[in-house]
């Protein structure tokens, strides 16, 4: 057993029934990723558009079952290939990228699940929408452009205790009648499900630390 394979299913084991795991394998290659998809894992997220096509459509194939997240920040000329790869994109964070996403959905004939990413933290290098204008970039996004927006996603401030962040999270997706809350990595993600997270977002934890 590789020790990727052992740390999987130490976390999974503290997740599963409480929330799902997704594991993150941004910069890890596609036989790195392999042990754990065969161990059993199903969802998994990647940071760039152009790195996961360059591994995840030959291990698609071979697995059809998997469910592939977008959660790293999107430009409208990569939408199509967005579109095209992923299943879920956690972080619609702006008009255009609203736009550019809705018309490569219509176009492809797909309806991708999307998160609104939401800046909780108001911290000026990170992205995110603001939490003061999360309702009316909900309106947007559901009246013009007729997304499916299933939840909501956000980074806490890294130096901070997260559980006021991910309490704050909670409480806006109860409000806007939103089922799914993707919060918690690998340091916080315990924290992050006992204030309601539906997803968790683990990465260096299972494949160890990144290149």
């Amino acid at each position: 057993m590789t020790d990727a394979i052992f740390r999987w299913r130490e976390i999974f084991g503290k997740v599963a029934g409480r929330a799902r795991l997704i594991t993150v394998s941004k910069t890890f290659s596609a036989a790195e990723i392999e042990p754990v998809i065969t161990a059993g894992q199903r969802i998994f997220a990647e940071n760039r558009v152009q790195e996961a096509t360059a591994k995840w459509p030959a291990l698609r194939r071979q697995y059809p079952d998997l469910e592939l997240h977008l959660i790293g920040p999107l430009q409208s000329n990569k939408a199509a290939e967005a579109v095209a790869l992923f299943d879920v994109i956690q972080t619609v964070d702006r008009a255009k990228i609203a736009e550019a996403l809705a018309k490569e959905m219509k176009k492809q004939g797909r309806a991708l699940r999307c998160f609104v990413q939401v800046n909780i933290g108001h911290e000026a290098q990170k992205a995110g929408v603001a939490p003061e204008a999360l309702v009316d970039f909900l309106g947007l996004c559901r009246e013009s452009y007729g997304l499916n927006i299933v939840g909501l996603m956000c980074i806490p401030p890294i130096e901070k205790d997260p559980r006021p962040y991910f309490k704050a999270m909670a409480e806006m997706a109860a409000r806007n009648g939103l089922k799914e809350l993707s919060m918690g990595m690998s340091g916080d993600f315990e924290a992050a499900i006992g204030e309601g997270a539906t997803y968790v977002r683990v990465g260096s934890a299972i494949f160890g630390g990144r290149r």
